[in-house]
Parts: structure tokens; sequence; C-alpha cells
């Protein structure tokens, strides 16, 4: 017998099963990206060599983490020593470096903005004008081109608005909860 894959192309979700989504919520969705894996893992090969030496390059978002997570902040200085510590806890777990990487070599393009036409599930679309890892203009472009999509732009909450701005965020959210059939 087979083992059943898992992973983007095999999950369940609104296009293939429409019956199974309600409605959706993306927050500073990367839908026009080439590949669910980071930017820094696109060009590189599945190789042998590159399964062995793959979780020693994940290990560097332990020490590049914090410059990312500032990124995503509109507002840096709110980044609490707490926040750093809570971002850091994962990576105390034994082969999360592998983990990662079995996850990033895992992803396979998911070529969604050819499909979003066939999205009928209420879609809430949350970002930020100065989001500086996914662009606003994604967010704005991918609620225009979804039928039943309402966007909500939450200023000044950079990439991570429901830790940034979470009394904003889930005010957003509740509303459009509130308002599904």
């Amino acid at each position: 017998m087979a083992t059943p894959q898992v992973g983007p192309s095999r999950c369940w979700h609104p296009i293939r099963y429409p019956d199974r989504v309600r409605a959706l919520i993306r927050v500073d969705p990367a839908i026009y990206e080439s590949r669910a894996a980071p930017r820094w893992a696109t060009p590189l090969p599945q190789t042998p060599q590159l399964r062995r030496l793959g979780p020693f390059l994940v290990r560097s978002t332990a020490t590049r983490g914090e410059d990312l997570i500032l990124q995503a902040w509109h507002d840096p200085t709110r980044v609490t020593p707490e926040i750093l510590q809570g971002y850091r806890k994962p990576l105390q777990a034994e082969n999360w470096d592998r983990a990662l990487w079995e996850l990033t070599a895992a992803t396979t393009s998911l070529d969604l903005s050819g499909q979003l036409a066939k999205v009928r599930q209420p879609t809430l679309v949350i970002t930020d004008g100065d989001d500086r890892i996914v662009p606003a203009q994604n967010s704005i472009r991918l609620a225009r081109e979804l039928a039943t999509a309402q966007l909500v732009i939450l200023p000044g909450c950079g990439h991570l608005p429901q830790e940034e701005c979470a009394p904003g965020f889930l005010k957003a959210v509740s509303d459009f909860l509130e308002l599904l059939p």
C-alpha cells in the first residue's frame, strides 16, 4: 500500500474541496510568489548532497531570525526581549533544523494566481501599507482578483498584524466572521 502524500499539492483547499471551506482569512498572503519555500531556498536544486547540507543552511535562521523579525514589524522598537524569546523557543526542539529543511524541500510550486477565479468562498484579506516582507500591493491585487474578497488595511502593523496590532486585527476578523452566512 502506497503512503499517502502530504503537503501543499495534496492538502485540501477551497478550490479542490469547496464544501470543506466556509471562508478564508489571508494575512499578508504571498500568493504571487513562485514557490511556497522561502526565497533563500528557491534556487537550490534538490540533490542528495543538499539534503545533507540543508539543515545547516536553515540553521542560519537562528542567527538571522532576529533581523527578519525586526523587518517584519512596522515599529521594531516594540519587539521586546519576551517576543524574541517566543520566536526562539521552537529552535530549542530537537532536530528543528531537519524539520524546517524537510518542509522547505517538500514545497512545490502552488501556482495559485492562475486559480483565483475558482475561489468562491468569502475571503478577508488583511495587510498593512508598510509590509516589508510581502508588499501590500500583492494583498490589494489579491482582493481585487477574488470575487468575494474584503480588503482591510491596518496601518502601522507591518507583516505581523496579529501580533503588532492585535486589537485592530481581532476586530477585523470578528467583523468578517459575524457577516458570514
